[in-house]
């Protein structure tokens, strides 16, 4: 048996007014998703524990079998992992978004989504001019980069994350506790920093978003997972554009598998995810693809390009994998990972929905919905559905 995970990231919705009342999954055709779930087992399981934020970190980090009520210390350490940034016991890293702050109003958490050679090249500013000893900025992947602290005491800082605040004024979720003057004023700084930037200079000349400032968040320290081979006997390879996820897999002993044309936004070659899994089942046990598309254009707050991105995972990914699954020895597990509503661009903790092909039981309906899953098997702890996936 193989086994293939496919993670809509941040598919599943709450029933929007401008769609009847329907959810972006319940609107977005989806052919190939619904035959899985009228042939498989469908049904609910909670990925954030209470008590948890929700958000891909600590979803994944349970999708994977690790317990996230065990292992969790923030987000930037998981994203620092796949970017080959070691860190100390002592050390600590928090994300570095570049984005766009307009009269005290979060207008963009990505910069309009600026790219990878820009970011390098601004973070490259920050080190020459606020870097020092112990204060490192590293690029990531287009506006996710990373801040790493050396040799830090226990930071009490408290953040939000910039895509939570999406059109809210930025002044009530600045960094807050004993030690948030650390990234307040870094923030602050960053922005005289970007005012006269010639990255900007170069955007604003093509009519383009600037990136305004930096925005600190996620922060926390190394974490250690186990082996995801030696607790459940596969070997296990994932096919991801996000830096997060890849970070939590490789944790655990995953490969990376890099697709050419992965952006992790809505151009991101699904096909090209599809046929690399397919191809990665003849080293791998198990191969999970992870698709953020719906996820972004929900922090968009765009309903269109959210259900035309599952409409792309099921058309592109879903189709293929599928396929495949009828002809070989292949278990399918299609799930999102958390909610994420496109009516705020915030996350939500409720059960999301999945579906498990080659397995025993089903909820009526045959199709992949919110609904229909609230009508199967609710699994409440999101560590178990990895265990139920493999055992069929």
């Amino acid at each position: 048996m193989k086994y293939i995970i496919i993670i809509a990231d941040g598919s599943a919705d709450f029933p929007q007014e401008q769609l009847g009342g329907k959810t972006p999954l319940e609107a977005a055709r989806t052919p190939h998703m619904d035959r899985l779930a009228a042939e498989g087992i469908i049904g609910t399981v909670r990925t954030v524990p209470d008590g948890l934020a929700p958000g891909s970190d600590v979803a994944m980090m349970s999708i994977v079998g690790c317990d996230p009520r065990q292992y969790y210390t923030g987000r930037a350490p998981l994203e620092a992992a796949s970017m080959g940034i070691a860190l100390a016991d002592d050390d600590w890293a928090a994300r570095c978004n570049l984005v766009t702050i307009t009269d005290g109003m979060m207008e963009d958490y990505s910069a309009g989504h600026i790219s990878g050679e820009e970011s390098a090249d601004i973070c490259r500013s920050l080190n020459a001019e606020l870097g020092r000893d112990g204060i490192e900025f590293h690029p990531g992947k287009g506006y996710r980069n990373l801040l790493v602290v050396r040799s830090a005491p226990e930071l009490q800082i408290k953040t939000t994350p910039p895509h939570d605040i999406a059109g809210q004024p930025v002044g009530e979720h600045l960094p807050r506790g004993r030690d948030a003057r650390l990234f307040g004023d870094l923030m602050d700084k960053s922005r005289d920093l970007l005012a006269g930037h010639e990255v900007n200079a170069r955007r604003r000349a093509a009519g383009l978003v600037e990136a305004t400032s930096i925005w600190l968040w996620g922060q926390g320290r190394s974490t250690r997972l186990p082996a995801f081979r030696e607790v459940y006997g596969v070997s296990a390879a994932v096919i991801t554009a996000v830096d997060l996820v890849a970070g939590i897999c490789a944790l655990a002993g995953w490969e990376r598998i890099v697709v050419p044309g992965a952006t992790g936004y809505y151009d991101t070659d699904y096909a090209g995810k599809a046929a690399a899994a397919l191809n990665a089942l003849g080293s791998f046990d198990l191969v999970m693809v992870h698709v953020e598309a719906p996820d972004e254009a929900s922090h968009n707050l765009d309903i269109a390009n959210k259900i035309r991105a599952i409409e792309e995972i099921d058309s592109k990914v879903v189709a293929a994998l599928a396929s495949a699954a009828s002809e070989e020895d292949i278990r399918l597990l299609l799930m999102s990972d958390h909610y994420t509503l496109v009516s705020t661009g915030a996350h939500d903790s409720a059960a999301v929905p999945f579906v498990i092909s080659q397995a025993e039981g089903q909820a009526d309906g045959g199709v992949f919905s919110e609904a229909a899953a609230a009508r199967g098997p609710a699994i409440s702890d999101g560590v178990k559905l990895i265990e139920r996936f493999l055992k069929g």
